[in-house]
């Protein structure tokens, strides 16, 4: 396939995952929105296929993906953060790039779409037992690997 062809093909399905998963991208960008009289700044992150609002000053450190929004409390995204096999106790890792690790999460909203959220949840929720949050932890260290199910 040329050079060309893939790209579109790229495109293509970028824009229908992104089409898939704009229910969850309308919540982030209405949580993004609302923070920023709070000091919350948007930009647009080629790299992470998401609009990311840094400096959000609401829950948890750390960063919270919906759909194509990225929503960190830091200053961006090129923060060192744990895996979570690594803060558990279970393993050796090495910190990772937080934004790698949202990238994952945002490759997975684009695949799952509305669906997202409800499997998020029924693995488990936020924490180390959840193959969703493992298989980003792996596409962070590695580079690949952010679908949590073999093919």
């Amino acid at each position: 396939m040329t050079r060309p062809a893939l790209a579109a093909l790229r495109l293509a399905g970028f824009s229908l995952g992104a089409l898939w998963t704009s229910p969850n991208t309308l919540l982030g960008l209405i949580a993004g929105f609302a923070a920023m009289p709070f000091g919350a700044r948007a930009y647009v992150s080629r790299r992470e296929l998401a609009l990311v609002f840094d400096r959000f000053p609401w829950g948890p450190r750390g960063a919270l993906t919906l759909g194509n929004v990225i929503l960190v409390s830091a200053d961006d995204l090129d923060v060192a953060c744990a895996t979570y096999e690594h803060a558990a106790g279970r393993c050796r890792h090495p910190n990772v790039r937080l934004g790698d690790h949202e990238r994952a999460h945002v490759l997975q909203y684009l695949l799952l779409g509305p669906l997202f959220l409800p499997v998020y949840f029924a693995c488990g929720g936020v924490g180390v037992g959840n193959r969703l949050e493992r298989a980003a932890d792996h596409y962070a260290l590695h580079g690949h690997g952010w679908w949590p199910w073999r093919r």
